[in-house]
């Protein structure tokens, strides 16, 4: 699936994505494949990054595994 960036809490190493679908997703700083600090930078300057993630269920229910930019280099 397809979605952007919504928010962080980057103190707690976690976050939500808006999907396509408009669902909202949480996903936690192992869950996504990329510079977490270069995510953190650009949502504190009101840049919402575009993504694209597997939804899986977990006991809280649906959240995001896998997320990766798609504008940038998905490096840890």
């Amino acid at each position: 699936m397809k979605g952007t960036v919504k928010n962080l809490v980057a103190a707690r190493n976690f976050g939500f994505i808006r999907g396509s679908n408009n669902g909202e997703y949480f996903f936690h700083r192992d869950d996504f494949n990329g510079h977490w600090d270069d995510l953190v930078e650009d949502l504190a300057h009101q840049m919402h990054p575009e993504v694209s993630f597997d939804v899986v269920e977990s006991p809280k229910g649906l959240r995001a595994a896998n997320v990766r930019r798609n504008d940038w280099p998905n490096e840890s």
